[in-house]
């Protein structure tokens, strides 16, 4: 892995940190590896809002608790709701990743698979479900670049940035509850996943 300074977005979003290649290729293909064997046992599925809307992305997780949406709400849980079965564990690639870049003292305890198709979206948002909001949340992204659209948690103006695959990034301290949101893919810019599409790992502390 190769180890890029890590760069602030801007003084109003401090805590928000971006490492731009990250992953080497290699990396990235084994990582892909990885994940998709993952898949195998833990399917993508695409859940639905509690209002009933269904998502635009299709979505899995890896580790002890995995987080879902349906009708009831959201939630963390550790079993997959359309199988049943337990979420499969995250790469040691993962975890390695997030002990040397959050410095956190505890490892991840959950990691959101969404796959993204060309058309896929996803709304301005934040992460509140985790019991220890201060803990952080790193993302990892796989094949297509994504216009991520980034915000201060209390409201006012956004930014947008550029995710290419195998580049990392972390909500942290004021940039925890950051509002944030995928506004396109830009298909085609990778051919790193079969069949194209991007892939975000989003690590946790859930419990």
């Amino acid at each position: 892995m190769t180890s890029p300074a890590d760069m602030t977005l801007d003084d109003s979003l401090d805590g928000f940190r971006l490492w731009p290649g990250r992953l080497t290729a290699a990396d990235q293909a084994q990582l892909r590896d990885q994940v998709l064997a993952a898949l195998e046992a833990a399917p993508l599925y695409r859940p639905v809002t509690p209002g009933g809307r269904p998502f635009s992305v299709r979505m899995s997780n890896l580790g002890p608790l995995g987080w879902v949406s349906d009708r009831a709400g959201y939630r963390y849980q550790a079993v997959h709701p359309e199988t049943g079965a337990p979420w499969p564990p995250i790469p040691q690639m993962l975890l390695t990743l997030w002990d040397d870049l959050t410095g956190w003292p505890a490892p991840p305890d959950a990691c959101l698979v969404n796959l993204y198709d060309a058309d896929a979206r996803m709304g301005l948002h934040q992460d509140k479900d985790e019991r220890d909001l201060t803990a952080p949340v790193l993302s990892v992204s796989l094949g297509d670049t994504a216009v991520f659209r980034i915000g201060a948690a209390g409201g006012g103006r956004t930014r947008s940035v550029r995710l290419a695959s195998g580049d990392a990034c972390m909500l942290s301290g004021p940039a925890r509850l950051a509002r944030h949101g995928i506004d396109r893919i830009l298909g085609g810019s990778s051919s790193l996943l079969p069949g194209g599409g991007r892939m975000n790992l989003t690590l946790r502390r859930a419990a």
